[in-house]
């Protein structure tokens, strides 16, 4: 399939403009999170209908042209099982897509599993058999290769045809409108952030504790998710959860 690279910001600004006359594009992210707390943009790719953009962040610094399109209301935008997506376009230009459908969601009130694998949704629909060993990639790392750059193309020039049978598949079967107050309720939880003093909640086996126990873990979780964002760091690398659970107990 042919992709464009967007390099620059004049490139940027060129499709952005061009992209404003679409009713709907098809969105995906790739980054790195592995010893950082907040995810590590590495490429966006986008899909009007007509072309695929490969976006490369690291060549380009003004990104209001983008920023306009995520918050232009007439520009319907299509992901799969986007929660992490979210959360990169949030932490790196402040701004989520509106509005948003996930086709992940669709699909599920069409009977599909909750968590369906984008992968299985395009052989279902297409026949094809994606090819996903480049998912663990380094999209970090430049040059990107062809198979890398082909990989992430594919995430997009998929979806957006897949998309719209979702659309039609979930409106025939009268579920249309739940399933888009799911996508919205999904986009207004990735905007919550964690109160550190509610982090305890996440740290397997915390129910077995004692109320002074408890209370210890309560503080010594709350230290590490502040930690972890102040240093931007994985909370793993700050202190594992078994140490604290085990200095808790």
């Amino acid at each position: 399939m042919n992709y464009q690279m967007i390099e620059t910001d004049d490139a940027l600004a060129s499709l952005c403009e061009a992209v404003r006359a679409c009713p709907a594009i098809a969105l995906d992210t790739e980054f790195v999170r592995t010893r950082t707390y907040y995810p590590q943009l590495g490429l966006i790719q986008l899909f009007d209908g007509a072309n695929v953009a490969l976006i490369d962040p690291l060549g380009i610094s003004d990104w209001s042209p983008l920023k306009a399109v995520l918050r232009d209301t007439g520009i319907t935008k299509f992901l799969h099982a986007g929660s992490e997506d979210l959360e990169v376009f949030l932490n790196a230009f402040g701004e989520l897509p509106e509005p948003l459908i996930d086709t992940q969601i669709l699909a599920a009130f069409c009977g599909r599993p909750l968590s369906w694998g984008f992968a299985s949704m395009v052989e279902e629909y297409t026949g094809v058999a994606l090819d996903k060993s480049e998912s663990r990639t380094d999209w970090l790392a430049r040059p990107l290769s062809e198979r890398q750059c082909e990989y992430a193309a594919a995430d997009v020039w998929y979806l957006l045809p897949i998309a719209k049978k979702l659309m039609i598949e979930t409106e025939a079967a009268g579920w249309l409108p739940a399933a888009l107050d799911e996508c919205r309720l999904m986009q207004q939880r990735r905007q919550e952030i964690q109160a550190p003093e509610e982090a305890w909640r996440d740290i397997t086996n915390a129910w077995q504790l004692r109320t002074r126990q408890l209370a210890c873990l309560q503080l010594l979780a709350d230290w590490r998710l502040r930690k972890a964002r102040e240093r931007d760091m994985a909370v793993n690398f700050v202190v594992r959860e078994e140490n604290l659970w085990a200095v808790a107990r």
